[in-house]
């Protein structure tokens, strides 16, 4: 779900995309194990994650802030960045993603991280980590994701924050497999998908449950990414 233009998450804008409501710390080091997972590093339950970030050259992968709510608000409404999505997001939905997300951060150490330019502070979108919170054949996974607002396309940001995302997965996480997956004419997020390593699984191509038959959003290209 690596995209410039939005997230492989192209399925219902927002029940998706709240990663994995609901579910406690113990349940996480459940899915990670069924996911591969030797270890699972800072899953102690109300650990303190406030000065946890992941750099890069040109980006911090953080926390969320309350000054992230007018961008991410701005970038959820845009239906450019949301081409592939069911739906744009109104100011509520935006906020309550922002707090579904960073709830699951604090608790877990991981997730979808707010992603902000490093020379100026510039807010981006989200990158990062998410376990699907639908059944399918290759359910339960961790995948990598993102959105990203859309001055901040074409300079390779997606690229280098879901690398870094990636390192996190395999190196602090050590999980044995990450996916990533979209609507098969989400050329941005399929090219970096392909750019950060990942391998189309033909045979893994679904129709996501959480879309109405009849819409051209159902059906998703799956892609993987081993450990070696």
């Amino acid at each position: 779900m690596l995209s410039d233009s939005g997230s492989s998450y192209a399925a219902a804008a927002t029940s998706v995309l709240a990663p994995i409501d609901g579910i406690s710390c113990v349940d996480v080091r459940v899915w990670l194990r069924a996911c591969g997972c030797a270890r699972a590093r800072g899953m102690q339950s109300g650990m303190d994650d406030d000065d946890r970030q992941l750099r890069t050259d040109r980006l911090v992968l953080r926390r969320w802030r309350d000054s992230d709510r007018d961008p991410f608000a701005a970038l959820n409404a845009d239906p450019e960045v949301m081409e592939h999505f069911p739906s744009t997001l109104d100011r509520a939905e935006s906020d309550a993603m922002i707090d579904r997300i960073d709830a699951h951060i604090a608790g877990s150490g991981w997730g979808l991280w707010a992603v902000e330019r490093a020379c100026d502070g510039a807010f981006l979108g989200f990158t990062g980590l998410a376990v699907p919170r639908f059944d399918s054949h290759f359910t339960p996974a961790v995948e990598v994701g993102w959105r990203l607002a859309r001055h901040a396309w074409g300079h390779g940001y997606a690229t280098e924050a879901a690398h870094a995302a990636l390192d996190y997965a395999f190196n602090e996480l050590a999980l044995a497999e990450v996916v990533s997956f979209t609507v098969p004419t989400n050329v941005r997020s399929r090219a970096v998908m392909e750019r950060i390593g990942m391998s189309r699984d033909p045979a893994g191509d679904f129709d996501h449950p959480n879309i109405p038959p009849a819409s051209p959003l159902r059906r998703h290209v799956l892609y993987r990414f081993r450990r070696g």
